[in-house]
C-alpha cells in the first residue's frame, strides 16, 4: 500500500513538473514572438527613416539580403554599399507589415519568419531567419519577394522574359 501511494505521488509530481515546464515553454515562446516582432517593425521604421546604423546593425556579419531582382543576393557589405546612397538621401523604403509569423526551434536561439509588406511595389513577402547571438537577435537571411497574383503570372512571365534571357545566359554555370 505504500508503495502504491509513493508511486501515485511521484507521478503526479512528473505530471505537474511536466504542466510547468509546457507553460514555461509557452509563456518563452510567446515572449521571444514578441520581442522578434518589435525587432522587425523596429527594423522596417530604420528603413523608413532613413536610419543607416539602425538598419545594418540588425544584419549579422555574415548575412544575406535576397532582393526581387534576380541579380539580387548579397552579402551584408554588399547590400548596404548598394543602400547606402538612399539612406544618404533621406529617403531609403517604407515597408508596413500587414501580417508576420514567426516560428522558433526548440532551443529558442533561431527563429524564422514570414510576413506580407505593403511597399511601393505593392505587397510584397518577405522573409527570413534570424539567430540569438550573445543575447542578441541578429538577422540571418532575407529574402523580399513581389507577390504576383496567380491570374496576373502569365502576364508577369511575358514581361520578364527578355530579362531572364539575359540573366540566365549571363550567368551560366559549367
Amino acid at each position: 500500500m505504500k508503495k502504491a501511494v509513493l508511486l501515485i505521488l511521484f507521478s503526479l509530481i512528473l505530471v505537474s513538473c511536466k504542466i510547468e515546464f509546457s507553460s514555461n515553454s509557452l509563456q518563452k515562446q510567446v515572449k521571444i514572438k514578441e520581442e522578434i516582432n518589435t525587432i522587425l517593425n523596429d527594423w522596417h521604421q530604420a528603413a523608413a527613416n532613413a536610419n543607416f546604423e539602425n538598419y545594418f546593425n540588425r544584419f549579422d556579419s555574415v548575412s544575406v539580403f535576397i532582393g526581387t531582382d534576380a541579380s539580387e543576393n548579397w552579402t551584408k557589405k554588399q547590400f548596404s554599399d548598394f543602400s547606402k546612397p538612399y539612406f544618404d538621401a533621406g529617403k531609403a523604403w517604407s515597408f508596413k507589415t500587414i501580417e508576420r509569423n514567426i516560428y522558433t526551434n526548440s532551443t529558442a536561439n533561431f527563429v524564422w519568419f514570414d510576413e506580407l509588406l505593403n511597399t511601393w511595389m505593392g505587397t510584397c513577402r518577405g522573409s527570413g531567419v534570424l539567430e540569438k547571438i550573445n543575447k542578441e537577435w541578429k538577422i540571418k537571411h532575407y529574402v523580399l519577394s513581389v507577390s504576383i497574383p496567380n491570374d496576373d503570372i502569365k502576364k508577369v512571365i511575358s514581361v520578364k522574359q527578355k530579362n531572364d534571357s539575359i540573366f540566365l545566359n549571363s550567368n551560366k554555370h559549367d
